[in-house]
């Protein structure tokens, strides 16, 4: 409906310029009085015309006082006889310019052809273009169950190696067995050598899932088709297992190739979860990848890689030898891996000379090599804005606090109450983190609103770590609470500024109990076992493997936690109170204090 409303409007703006261009061409004829016969007759009579051109049926007539008339004969009559009709006398003629004019080509289109040949030819193209819409849409309706996945084109401008990614070492060594697989696969099949068919790639978002797959195809020189998990799922049942048949047939065709299919838990979740039954598309379309990589027909020479952040959602039927038998881990980058894909972005910015990479990648723990490309990026967008030709430190410390923490908003307008308050309760922060033995240094305190964040204490780990204690949680629990106790030792009184700190907080001391299993009086054990289930699209059960009473013991636990760490927060700002007073000052003069200040103020982290 849509298509034929369209070519209606096109043919109904072609009739419009048509009719125009029509009468254009009639109002080029000069403009005359219009007069009947029996004018043409009686000024004959009286000699009072110097010359008649007959054009078609038309007598234009020019009077010996220079004065045009125009006169209309019948169709298909002659002047003579016309004349003869009306009984003038032929010597009346004599000195008369008579001339007959013949019809040009545009004037025969215009006035014979194009009357009747322009209503077939509009009639033809509208029935043509609606035939094509037509046909267009069978042939959609044709295609519908066919494979949108694409091949990557791999050429030397936009191919990537393993060079190209930084850091994953690990899980570059694990894929390189693919690489040569697809290049020398003689070399297994000889030594009956099986090569895993599918390879998952796990890991968190941001950490180069998709990048490392590119990097197989670009090590390996062959075809690379990649598809979302998403594109196979449709409302109608059975299209997206008619897509992964499409798929493998064109990998087929291909072979050796490498498919591979980012965010699989769209389509491989565990079966049996929905709440449409063995009927829901979504088990239809895994049911068929499950055949295609493991069924009855040999796949060789085709290796499907697969990326997903959930891996605890997936079907075990993918993740059993034969398909996605080898799954490789792309952990977040420790300190040296940043520094290396820091330099990997850095190539093509540039940077003010002395500019130190390193510090930023100590700035930076838990971020993904997303994160850093970001960083690097946020940088570059201010020093544009500066009208810097080079990109320095001072912007690169800035875009990482804008991307941990969100731009500043130096706009907000606090009252001065507020604005000791939070200085307040930032130095509460500062002071516990710095005086605990087991804490991160503190690299920068703000009373600068920054996101959601009335100010900020950015507290980095000088190496990274991968196992805590319970002595560092507990620490951890009493700088959450500095802000909150500090006010409270202040004012006499707490604000709704530490409602996040006091959140985390609560958070941290349910896990140390039902995760971590660090409560002394409940033992060493976890609490509750989560299991999903999808009601759209959300999780809504959970079941819990303990009794009412144990519930109660762990609201206790938590709340034993959290005072034991607000005693030792209290503690240490009744003892630093003169350290805090400095940090205030300084902070409601400044608003910032960086590192070097802050230590000058307290003196150096003792570990």
């Amino acid at each position: 409906m849509k298509n034929l409303l369209k070519n209606f409007l096109i043919y109904f703006l072609a009739f419009l310029i048509i009719a125009s261009l029509f009468s254009v061409f009639s109002s080029k004829t000069p403009k005359s009085d219009k007069v009947g016969l029996e004018f043409l007759v009686s000024e004959l009579n009286s000699n009072q015309i110097s010359s008649i051109v007959v054009n078609g049926d038309e007598l234009q007539l020019v009077m010996k006082d220079g004065a045009k008339k125009v006169a209309q004969k019948e169709t298909g009559e002659s002047l003579s006889s016309l004349l003869k009709n009306f009984n003038v006398d032929s010597q009346k003629l004599v000195g008369v310019d008579i001339k007959i004019k013949e019809a040009d080509g545009m004037s025969f289109w215009l006035t014979t052809i194009l009357p009747i040949l322009l209503p077939i030819l509009l009639i033809g193209a509208f029935l043509y273009f609606t035939m094509r819409g037509v046909a267009s849409a069978n042939s959609r309706a044709m295609t519908f169950g066919q494979s949108g996945a694409k091949e990557f084109q791999i050429d030397q401008k936009n191919k990537v190696t393993f060079g190209d990614i930084a850091g994953a070492k690990e899980a570059k060594e694990e894929l390189k067995e693919v690489v040569e697989f697809l290049r020398f696969p003689k070399k297994f099949h000889d030594l009956g050598a099986r090569i895993p068919k599918g390879v998952l790639l796990l890991g968190s978002p941001g950490t180069g899932k998709t990048l490392m797959a590119r990097g197989v195809a670009g090590e390996a020189n062959v075809p690379f088709f990649h598809i979302s998990g998403s594109e196979f799922v449709e409302m109608f049942v059975g299209v997206g297992a008619s897509r992964v048949r499409s798929l493998f047939q064109k990998a087929k065709k291909s072979s050796p190739c490498i498919v591979f299919i980012d965010e699989i838990d769209a389509v491989g979740r565990k079966r049996g979860s929905g709440m449409g039954g063995s009927h829901d598309e979504r088990e239809q379309t895994l049911n068929q990848i499950l055949v295609e990589m493991d069924g009855f027909e040999p796949t060789d020479n085709i290796i499907v890689i697969a990326a997903t952040n959930r891996p605890d959602v997936l079907d075990p039927a993918l993740l059993r030898p034969g398909r996605f038998d080898r799954q490789v881990v792309i952990d977040i980058p420790d300190i040296k891996e940043r520094d290396e894909i820091l330099q990997v972005h850095a190539r093509k910015k540039p940077l003010t000379e002395g500019t130190d990479l390193h510090k930023i990648a100590e700035r930076t723990p838990g971020f993904s090599g997303a994160d850093l490309e970001n960083v690097l990026n946020e940088a570059a967008i201010l020093a544009a804005r500066k009208d810097k030709k080079t990109i320095g430190m001072e912007e690169m410390f800035e875009s990482v606090e804008k991307v941990m923490m969100g731009p500043e908003r130096k706009s907000r307008v606090i009252t001065d109450k507020e604005k000791k308050i939070t200085a307040y309760h930032e130095a509460g922060h500062a002071i516990v983190a710095h005086f605990l033995p087991n804490t991160d240094a503190v690299h920068k305190v703000s009373i600068i609103a920054r996101g959601s964040a009335g100010g900020y204490t950015l507290k980095l780990p000088s190496f990274d770590r991968h196992m805590h204690s319970k002595t560092e949680y507990i620490e951890e629990l009493a700088v959450l609470l500095a802000g909150h106790f500090a006010e409270k030792q202040i004012f006499g009184e707490v604000t709704t500024g530490a409602t996040s700190d006091l959140r985390r907080a609560t958070a941290l001391a349910r896990s140390l109990i039902t995760d971590f299993g660090m409560s002394e009086v409940l033992g060493p054990r976890t609490f509750g076992q989560k299991e999903e289930m999808i009601f759209l699209g959300r999780e809504i059960h959970e079941q819990r493997d303990y009794s009412e009473r144990v519930a109660e013991k762990i609201d206790e636990e938590i709340n034993s936690f959290i005072t034991t760490a607000g005693q030792v927060a209290v503690k240490i700002i009744n003892e630093k109170r003169e350290y805090i007073e400095k940090i205030v000052a300084e902070l409601l003069e400044k608003e910032t204090i960086e590192r070097e200040v802050f230590e000058s103020i307290v003196g150096p982290k003792v570990a």
